[in-house]
């Protein structure tokens, strides 16, 4: 693969300034589509105004899924489309990566809708499921501001122009991003930081997989077919019927249908013990799975996978909101709970600030959304002009989610809630006791609705299913049965939801494999040149193996052992991700200056400066904190006493056991210092770019590639318009587009 050239100082093509400002080049509004959006804002605004002015009563969902929608709506239609127009300036000319070094492997032009079902798979992992629901301990309302106000603002414009400064750069990672335009000391310590903490975040994902998937023969034949049923996808859509993407998409939504109704077949039949894992044995699975995901061709397995994965993570919850729509649950959750002011909650210990924003991450601002940003999606899109509903469109997407997670959490009575996500050594382990604590919270339970919670979804015990996913379950079971089959479908579609959790976490840790996999060889291309050549073999398969390695060790030891592997890293998993938030919108906020694009710094610049306090906040507090519950070294200090006195304390069993958490809570502690010491340094490094680049603009060098024509005609969005279905036409194209022998004007 070819160097990108330096062209920062050749102001014709790297700086938006020469090129006089227009209007958006689809003009302005007619009169009914004014009325249209007048209506989609009051439709919001009057859903944002009944939460907001609620005072103790019960209010309908159905108001928060308004005013969720209508904000999106509103967002992604005028503030998405000013940023890709007047900031970025979008050229649907000029050609992407994908078009110039398309080599069938990493680089290959991929219709917008598969790629928007792949980018939207890879970035909607756990944390819209299951960080909003933890957040509902503060309430409804803090959380869903966050979450909406957020991905506006800041989440989908973080993946937006994250997407679109790495395709100007040949696909680049963000590590290397950072060390091309900020410089070699700020560059290091994001290429360090980075890829620490995707691994972390990677074995974090793989774990809860695990735990989903242990001894569940119907989530393991399901989502094991999904693997043959996409690899099928992608030799239709190659070799055997080239663009037909309605075609395949109907034959692998009815085998995906098939494959999940099968799994129940399955689970009843002899052939359960055969799909029945522990958990060292998915582990095993999981690390040969994100080895080939990683180094086969993209076109083959990864892409179509997940887009299959999408039509079923976004068809279950558009039905979740349909049938929030239709059943009206109310809201049990208070709006704030009087946890957001003490912050002693038995859910995650903290204030509201800034720790419900850390809990969220992923459903309104996630850093491990650059890595997907600046890894496998910009080695695939067909035009610049894409950026928009690719990297703003699916993020709203995965707010969407984060939003349902919410009411899924907030309808649920709040005696169970808080019983389901205390940990044991606060409520004990009998409805009798977590009934009395709950009810010490405020919040009261009798024990014989606890039982009976546990027995409407045919499971033992509900108490202390701690990490959200249980109670996300629990609420969508909640809406399901409201809608189709009564109280007698509790169980079903509790268990059908554990199962889809599963599913909507495994693709971000097979394209989170293949985007550390071009992490390394980027970093590892500064030292060997071969490596720069992202789909040269040996470098594929050592970095691949290497990647895999790492979050695979962690996994492994941490499934062995309660406290240890990556149990031992997982307090750090929510600060981690939104410090990788800070490398990603410093390095955009840095591009927007050296591209001579100075008056739109405050675009990504504003959620920086909001990302940095939230989360240099957090790691002080982590840090420095005398609360045992919060800072690590406080922990470490109470079970070092402990051992100095000869007793053993909660969750320790034992005397090892309590020398481990004093070892875990210290790398902790030295972890969050340590991180948050390399992103001040990218910041400060960030920052001394950012001056000169003002102060001196000869000086600026950029290493985005020249411009070269593109040939490939493709609409912007999902839908084409009037004028983009006549230049398909013109070009003897269908929708999905592709290459023209001559460029159409």
């Amino acid at each position: 693969m070819p160097e990108p050239e330096a062209t920062g100082t050749e102001r014709n093509t790297a700086s938006p300034d020469t090129i006089p400002d227009s209007p958006p080049p689809t003009g302005g509004l007619s009169p009914k589509s004014v009325a249209a959006w007048v209506l989609v804002a009051l439709i919001g605004a009057i859903g944002w105004g009944v939460l907001a002015l609620s005072r103790g009563e019960e209010i309908s969902a159905a108001w928060l899924l308004a005013a969720a929608l209508g904000s999106y709506a509103i967002g992604y239609r005028f503030y998405a489309r000013f940023i890709s127009d007047r900031v970025l300036k979008v050229d649907k000319t000029r050609a992407t990566p994908a078009e110039r070094l398309d080599n069938g492997v990493d680089f290959h032009p991929t219709d917008r809708r598969v790629l928007f079902g792949h980018h939207f798979a890879a970035v909607a992992g756990a944390g819209p499921l299951v960080g909003p629901v933890l957040a509902a301990q503060m309430g409804y309302l803090p959380g869903t501001i966050w979450i909406v106000a957020g991905v506006i603002f800041a989440g989908a414009v973080q993946d937006m122009v994250t997407l679109f400064f790495s395709i100007r750069r040949d696909g680049r990672s963000l590590g290397q991003m950072a060390r091309d335009e900020i410089g070699p000391v700020g560059g290091a310590a994001a290429l360090i930081a980075v890829f620490a903490i995707m691994v972390i975040l990677l074995a974090v994902l793989a774990l809860v997989i695990v735990n989903a998937l242990a001894h569940s023969p119907w989530g393991v034949f399901s989502i094991g077919m999904t693997i043959p049923i996409a690899l099928f996808m992608g030799v239709y859509l190659r070799v055997l019927r080239p663009g037909r993407v309605t075609e395949v998409s109907v034959i692998g939504v009815a085998l995906l249908l098939l494959a999940i109704v099968a799994g129940g077949w399955v689970a009843e039949s002899s052939f359960a013990s055969t799909f029945t894992l522990e958990k060292e044995t998915l582990v095993v699975w999981m690390i040969v799975y994100g080895f080939i995901a990683s180094v086969l061709p993209v076109w083959m397995l990864l892409a179509p996978r997940d887009y299959l994965s999408t039509f079923m993570k976004v068809g279950t919850i558009a039905l979740m909101a349909v049938g929030v729509v239709l059943a009206m649950p109310t809201l049990k959750m208070p709006a704030v709970t009087d946890f957001a002011a003490r912050g002693d909650g038995p859910v995650f210990a903290g204030s509201m600030f800034p720790f419900v924003f850390i809990t969220i991450a992923c459903g309104a601002l996630s850093g491990f959304h650059s890595l997907v940003s600046s890894g496998t999606t910009p080695k695939m899109i067909q035009k610049e002009t894409q950026v928009r509903v690719i990297g703003y469109g699916a993020m709203l997407t995965e707010s969407f989610v984060a939003v349902m997670a919410i009411i899924a959490a907030c309808i649920i009575e709040p005696g169970l809630f808080f019983a389901v996500n205390s940990p044991a050594g606060v409520i004990g382990t009998s409805v009798e006791t977590a009934s009395q604590a709950v009810t010490h919270f405020g919040f009261a339970i009798s024990p014989e609705a606890l039982a009976q919670a546990a027995k409407d979804v045919e499971e033992t015990s509900l108490l202390s299913r701690t990490g959200g996913a249980p109670t996300f379950a629990l609420g969508m079971s909640q809406i399901f049965s409201s809608v189709i089959g009564g109280a007698g479908m509790k169980a079903f579609w509790y268990h059908f939801a554990i199962m889809f959790e599963a599913l909507f976490i495994l693709t971000t840790v097979d394209a989170g494999t293949r985007v550390g996999r071009f992490m390394l060889q980027d970093t590892l291309g500064n030292v060997h040149k071969s490596f720069k050549d992202i789909s040269w073999k040996p470098g594929v398969w050592l970095a691949s193996a290497v990647v895999v390695g790492g979050w695979g060790y962690f996994l492994w030891v941490g499934v062995k052992d309660p406290l240890g592997g990556i149990n031992q890293l997982f307090p750090l998993f929510g600060i981690a991700n939104q410090l990788l938030a800070a490398v990603a919108l410093a390095v955009c906020t840095t591009l927007l200056i050296k591209s001579g694009r100075l008056r739109w710094a405050w675009v990504t610049g504003v959620p920086l400066a909001w990302d940095v306090a939230v989360t240099l906040t957090a790691s002080y507090q982590k840090i420095f904190s005398d609360d045992v519950k919060v800072g690590f070294f406080a922990q470490r200090d109470k079970y070092q006493t402990g051992i100095d006195a000869g007793k053993v304390l909660p969750p320790a069993k034992n005397m090892d056991e309590m020398h481990t958490v004093v070892t875990n809570a210290t790398v902790d502690g030295a972890l969050s210092a340590l991180f948050a010491l390399l992103i001040i340094i990218v910041l400060l490094d960030a920052a001394r770019t950012c001056f000169k680049a003002i102060s001196d603009p000869p000086s600026v060098r950029l290493s985005e590639v020249p411009w070269t024509e593109s040939k490939i005609v493709a609409p912007a969005g999902l839908i084409p318009t009037a004028e983009e279905r006549a230049e398909l036409a013109a070009a003897g194209l269908d929708s999905g587009g592709g290459r023209t022998k001559e460029p159409v004007a």
